[in-house]
């Protein structure tokens, strides 16, 4: 059994899709419907950059969505691999929203605009320059849990990612993460400042939470083809009540992609298929499962040899 993965952000670069873009006229026409939709051409960013303007979240967010949706779209009706067979759909943050639109919950133009407002409104949340986020590399959950109990009167940050084995992402203020990193320091534990404007998936984005509760009750989500496995709770999505709840819940609270993975392996899942630009996800499948196989499609070469 298969699941279908998508990316975050992080993921995005210069170029990316150009490929398939050249090749598939449906590629062009779903880069026009969505320079229409979101009236600015965000297929020429996407094409040709500049670098520092694809990066700002607001148009990182769309701009992930279209390159993951496209793909989808490739796969499906040009090679006629029906994705849809897929056990799960599961998405990394912004991911998610890919996964709930290919699987048929929200269409294609509500998933672009929801996307560039959740984008401008996770951005502007906390002025710039306030928050951020730091990656903490090569221990334990359970091990950073303890050093922000222990610390939780003076320190005021959270988990935000549990993204792999030894891989987790913390965010909280700057005057908190700089505290927490001497402290990480002390107990030998790696980490690396990241190079974002805005501390995601935590307490701070709650002027964010706000803006997604009406922006998302606007929107006609129907029942999807495929079963979805939620950032929050690692585990499927019941209803649609649940979906519109969990992806409110989803701006503050951490995203538990390794436990998503394990679920996803225990319930009898033993390949991944990554759909997006990059190979993000392909990698912290790998850190958690040896097991498992992986393919990571972003390319006709890519697709050519997907067999599901």
């Amino acid at each position: 059994m298969f699941s279908v993965i998508f990316p975050g952000q992080g993921s995005q670069v210069v170029g990316m899709g150009k490929e398939l873009y050249n090749k598939f006229d449906m590629v062009k026409n779903l880069f026009k419907e969505a320079d229409d939709i979101l009236d600015f051409s965000i297929s020429k960013l996407i094409l040709e950059g500049p670098k520092e303007k694809l990066d700002l979240t607001v148009n990182t967010q769309p701009a992930i969505f279209l390159i993951s949706y496209s793909i989808f779209n490739i796969v499906k009706k040009e090679f006629k691999l029906d994705l849809n067979k897929a056990r799960y759909f599961a998405g990394h943050s912004l991911g998610e929203y890919s996964a709930l639109s290919c699987a048929g919950y929200l269409n294609f133009s509500d998933t672009l605009k929801i996307l560039r407002i959740r984008g401008d409104a996770m951005q502007n949340a906390v002025p710039k320059g306030q928050g951020g986020m730091v990656a903490v590399l090569g221990t334990t959950v359970d091990m950073i849990e303890k050093i922000l109990t222990e610390h939780k009167d003076n320190i005021k940050a959270q988990i935000a990612n549990d993204n792999s084995e030894g891989q987790i992402v913390l965010s909280g203020k700057l005057e908190d993460l700089e505290k927490l990193i001497k402290v990480l320091k002390d107990n030998s534990i790696k980490n690396i400042k990241l190079p974002v404007s805005a501390p995601f998936h935590c307490d701070l984005m709650s002027n964010a939470t706000k803006i997604m509760i009406e922006e998302l009750s606007k929107l006609n989500f129907k029942n999807g083809q495929n079963k979805l496995i939620s950032n929050v709770t690692a585990s499927e999505i019941k209803d649609l009540d649940e979906l519109k709840s969990l992806l409110i819940k989803q701006i503050e609270n951490r995203v538990r992609w390794r436990e998503s993975v394990i679920n996803m392996i225990e319930n009898n899942i033993n390949h991944f298929i990554e759909i997006g630009p990059g190979k993000v996800l392909s990698g912290l499948v790998k850190r958690i499962s040896r097991d498992v196989k992986i393919d990571t499609i972003n390319s006709e070469s890519d697709i050519e040899s997907l067999k599901i």
